[in-house]
């Protein structure tokens, strides 16, 4: 392969989608970037401005201008964070879900009419392309500084055991029964997997593990499971859990489930923020006595059938 081949293919690919004339293409008043972040705001119920402007790597500029725009238009509302006051939150206005379903539904048609061109039988093979591209171009590439999300290598799955039996002991005082309930579902895993339902992301960070996050298949029918999302506490607050996450939203959407759910305790307040802002909803609380402590158990639940699934 040579630039020339890639440089080809980007030309063939923008041409398919219409990305050199997106307004037209959808009948819609917004750019490709515009419209971009009025979908990632619609995927949650709202989120940091930093984290936003790092989801899509964006110019803190330019993302400004953008959001500005989408406030004196009634499409946006914008506030302290609840977690740190200095940073900004954004949230689409009845207004702004509006825009950002309209702009769905003609993309959803859009990509219907596509593949109805293209044959039932060989549309396995696109998908199939599609993902080998992803993976190798690396889908979530150091757009938080040099952190890149990857499959694991040897060894990293007995990291992810190790890492949260040692973290959750120094921060929560849990004993030794998480380490072994760890320890249980990464084997499992390890040991039976489908890698086109099930799949494990590493976070690295200059060669060196700094998160992790599974997605593996329910117990009910066309439900996936998100479990062991873990961020070291020196990488936190640069929106590595918020790309874990949606990684795992993405992959299990891409795999066909229609629901993804996860177990949790009341007192992981960060993490807990995290699904919040990508929009699972808190189903269920039980009190139990786990890993020697007295906790609240809580179930999340993401309905993957809504907007932009």
């Amino acid at each position: 392969m040579t630039v020339q081949d890639v440089r080809a293919f980007n030309r063939f690919y923008t041409g398919v989608i219409g990305a050199l004339d997106h307004g037209r293409h959808l009948y819609a008043p917004y750019t490709l970037t515009e419209s971009r972040v009025l979908y990632e705001l619609a995927q949650v119920p709202y989120l940091d401005a930093a984290d936003l402007r790092t989801l899509l790597g964006l110019d803190a500029g330019y993302l400004s201008r953008i959001l500005n725009r989408f406030e004196e238009a009634g499409l946006i509302e914008r506030g302290p964070s609840e977690s740190d006051p200095r940073r900004r939150r954004v949230r689409l206005t009845a207004r702004g879900r509006e825009a950002a379903g309209l702009l769905d539904e003609r993309a959803r048609e859009t990509v219907g009419a596509m593949l109805a061109t293209v044959a039932p039988a060989d549309r396995p093979r696109l998908a199939e392309a599609m993902r080998t591209i992803r993976d190798l171009l690396g889908e979530g590439r150091a757009r938080s500084g040099e952190v890149e999300l990857r499959e694991p290598l040897p060894g990293d799955l007995g990291w992810i055991v190790q890492r949260n039996a040692a973290l959750y002991a120094a921060e929560f005082g849990w004993n030794a029964g998480y380490e072994g309930l760890v320890a249980r579902i990464v084997a499992d895993f390890a040991e039976d997997h489908d890698p086109h339902l099930e799949r494990v992301w590493i976070a690295e960070e200059g060669g060196r593990p700094v998160g992790c996050v599974m997605c593996v298949r329910d117990d009910a029918p066309g439900t996936a499971r998100l479990r062991l999302l873990l961020v070291e506490p020196g990488a936190r607050g640069r929106g590595i859990g918020d790309r874990l996450v949606r990684a795992v939203i993405d992959f299990a959407r891409g795999a066909g489930y229609r629901d993804l759910v996860l177990w949790t305790n009341d007192v992981l307040h960060g993490a807990r923020r995290i699904y919040q802002r990508h929009g699972f909803t808190l189903t269920t609380e039980k009190p139990h006595r786990s890993f020697g402590k007295d906790l609240i158990g809580q179930d999340w639940r993401l309905d993957l059938r809504g907007p932009g699934s």
